[in-house]
């Protein structure tokens, strides 16, 4: 009769730790990129022993994949809510927040340090591209659906060529962050105005 209670609280347990060893790696990873974080470091940050974060993930690299993952888990969640955003405000808003590692998103900074590491781990590439092609497809999907439904009803060729400018536009700015995180964000809207209602218009050529 206990062996359920029991398990779903060493579950419960084993996340908290897990998502512990993620939030310490990050922090570190950002502080002292990839290489330079080691996983006595992230141990540290933890305040747990470096044996500890082996059972959870056997190397940083295995870390790198959590962090992607659990970003494709958040992403996937935002797609689910069928919103009609105004991405103007909305990336407005953000600037700035992903570069701190409590923000929401792919830290900045951290990013940059996940595409470097993708060119010389081949898993950690096809994790980024399965990061990639969701946020596309999530991209695409919303800019074809019916405008009753949240989306801009733009046709499948046009939404394929504006969901790629999008999300450059968006990695982009996480690349701005790293540089210029208080960048006036009375002109960043301004810009984004000047950019992004266009990107969204169906009746564009």
């Amino acid at each position: 009769m206990n062996a359920r209670p029991r398990s779903e609280k060493a579950e419960a347990r084993a996340e908290a730790q897990r998502k512990r060893i993620l939030d310490a790696a990050q922090h570190c990873f950002i502080e002292h990129g990839f290489h330079g974080a080691s996983m006595a470091a992230i141990a540290e940050t933890a305040q747990m022993s470096a044996g500890l974060i082996y059972r959870y993930f056997e190397s940083k690299s295995a870390i790198i994949l959590a962090i992607v993952e659990e970003q494709l888990v958040l992403l996937r969640a935002d797609i689910g809510r069928n919103t009609c955003p105004d991405f103007a405000v909305i990336m407005t808003n953000e600037y700035g927040r992903s570069y701190r590692p409590e923000g929401r998103g792919m830290n900045a900074a951290l990013l940059l340090e996940i595409s470097a590491e993708a060119t010389r781990d081949p898993q950690i590439a096809a994790a980024l591209d399965d990061y990639d092609t969701t946020v596309r497809d999530a991209l695409h999907d919303w800019l074809t659906r019916a405008r009753e439904a949240g989306g801009h009803a733009l046709a499948d060729d046009a939404a394929r060529r504006r969901a790629l400018m999008l999300q450059c536009l968006i990695e982009g700015l996480k690349l701005r962050e790293t540089r210029e995180p208080g960048l006036d964000r009375a002109l960043l809207f301004a810009a984004l105005q000047d950019v992004v209602p266009r990107l969204l218009d169906a009746d564009l050529r």
